[in-house]
């Protein structure tokens, strides 16, 4: 059973404790947490029956953990994710794995250097609802998948999350905070993407905090919030990929795949369950169809246990290094294209994950 460390208790870190010390209990053992604010790493230590440690380089120099668990914001992942390697430990990023691509090479090179291994958020394609639509695309229920759309609108976090600064800034924007979840989701869905274009802009230069600790405070935005992209997947589909900060509402679907068969509607992607709906071409209405039986509930912390697993079987595992890096290339080869005015040609490679 491998032993994991925690670094960085903010808003998603509770799920993650939950879960792992919970339904994934008897799967790996959460020994140790840490955070730059130790009275946040004291609680959850005791909350949790955990160890605390005040640095990084403690929790590390323990000899109690294999794994790290990296929940720190998007920023302080390469950070974090590079010292995690060198001290010859498994390391798993929250999403995006850093958040430039040559953070991530040099992270991966390291890695391999040091023989230990990269896996990263999101986990959400092992859910019951996206392994459901995989079965049905791969056992020919739409027939050839030959065009996809994913779509996520809203009109920012600044309303609810009480940091929210570094959703627009370097690293941050639609694309960096939820892209990962849609792209990840397709790429389990049809395979690795060969190429991409589109278009991106800065509807709005700043942002005023509406949430009640800085009710009023200024945020100028540095990246684009509005992005649509074309995604040309290695088998042949076609997707577009939108994602937006500059939305009040909406009423398209969030993912569906077409067939040469008929229509797949796919549940959130920031989610474990459904609904999953299928329309093939001599249907009159969409059927429901029953999810497979493993997590359909909120599982975070599912990709972190198959790396361990995989690590004592000595075999992929499926939120992998690889993944992590395919969806970051294709999230900036998005912006790249739109900044260039030409496509760009993704040069990560990436198999698409074994079905759960």
């Amino acid at each position: 059973m491998q032993n994991i460390g925690i670094v960085g208790i903010g808003n998603i870190s509770k799920i993650y404790l939950d879960n792992l010390t919970g339904m994934f209990g008897k799967r790996v053992k959460v020994t140790s947490v840490t955070d730059i604010i130790f009275e946040r790493a004291e609680k959850a230590a005791a909350d949790y029956n955990l160890k605390a440690y005040r640095l990084l380089d403690e929790m590390l120099n323990s000899g109690k953990v294999d794994i790290v668990l990296n929940i720190t914001p998007p920023q302080s992942h390469y950070e974090v994710a590079i010292a995690v390697v060198n001290a010859g430990k498994h390391v798993y990023d929250e999403k995006p794995i850093c958040t430039k691509r040559e953070q991530a090479e040099h992270l991966l090179k390291t890695a391999a250097e040091k023989g230990v291994r990269v896996g990263g958020a999101p986990d959400t394609f092992l859910g019951a609802g996206l392994q459901t639509c995989r079965k049905l695309i791969d056992d020919g229920w739409i027939g050839k998948p030959v065009a996809a759309t994913a779509v996520m609108m809203g009109h920012g976090p600044e309303s609810w999350h009480p940091s929210p600064d570094f959703f627009y800034k370097d690293g941050g924007g639609p694309m960096f905070d939820m892209g990962p979840y849609y792209i990840s989701a397709l790429v389990s869905l049809l395979g690795p993407v060969v190429r991409v274009s589109g278009s991106a802009r800065i509807s709005m230069p700043t942002r005023t905090i509406t949430n009640q600790s800085r009710y009023g405070e200024i945020i100028n935005v540095d990246i684009p919030t509005h992005i649509a992209g074309v995604l040309d997947f290695a088998c042949g589909t076609v997707g577009v990929l939108v994602t937006s900060f500059d939305v009040y509402s909406h009423s398209l679907p969030r993912i569906e795949i077409y067939g040469t068969e008929g229509t797949l509607q796919v549940p959130d992607p920031n989610t474990f369950g459904g609904p999953v709906l299928i329309r093939r071409f001599n249907d009159e209405e969409w059927s429901k169809i029953p999810l497979l039986k493993s997590f359909p509930d909120n599982s975070r912390g599912l990709g972190i246990t198959d790396m361990a697993e995989a690590i004592e079987e000595n075999r992929p595992h499926r939120a992998s290094s690889e993944l992590t890096f395919h969806t970051l290339d294709i999230m900036h080869g998005i912006h790249e294209a739109s900044a260039s005015g030409k496509y760009y040609k993704v040069k990560s490679k990436c198999k698409q994950p074994a079905a759960l």
